[in-house]
């Protein structure tokens, strides 16, 4: 049986985080995971969407509180477009209300994490295993 070339391409992540420190030690530690990162800011929502249907990546990760847009829109916005709905959206946010994770599942979001329960290291180790489980189911 060949090994499909989706296994074998390097994934590709757009980060959407506001917050310097937590966008940099990501985008570090999944470059050594051998992830292909982009980052934003999660400034301006034109950028994010050009970027997402430029560079087509595999997964976002999208903080939902950000400085200058809405987080819930912008998921909102992603799992509407045909673009870019079938993208998976992990949100990765300070948010750990009950009524915050419904209504962002609610929205599309593939998998809610809140940021207080996971260090980096533990944070890219569940969202690669999580991927990993995701392919095998496709094959």
């Amino acid at each position: 049986m060949a090994i499909s070339n989706e296994a074998e391409r390097t994934k590709k992540i757009l980060l959407i985080e506001d917050d310097a420190n937590l966008l940099y030690s990501l985008q570090a530690k999944f470059r050594i995971e051998g992830f292909e990162i982009i980052t934003d800011e999660g400034l301006d929502k034109i950028e994010i969407f050009e970027k997402i249907v430029s560079l087509k990546p595999d997964y976002i990760i999208l903080d939902i509180i950000l400085p200058k847009i809405s987080g819930h829109d912008l998921l909102k916005e992603i799992k509407v477009s045909p673009l870019m709905s079938k993208i998976p959206v992990f949100v990765f946010t300070n948010l750990s209300d009950n009524d915050s994770r419904q209504q962002v599942m609610k929205f599309g979001a593939d998998i809610y994490f809140v940021k207080a329960d996971f260090t980096i290291d533990e944070f890219v180790a569940k969202f690669k295993k999580i991927i990993s489980n995701r392919e095998k189911i496709k094959f």
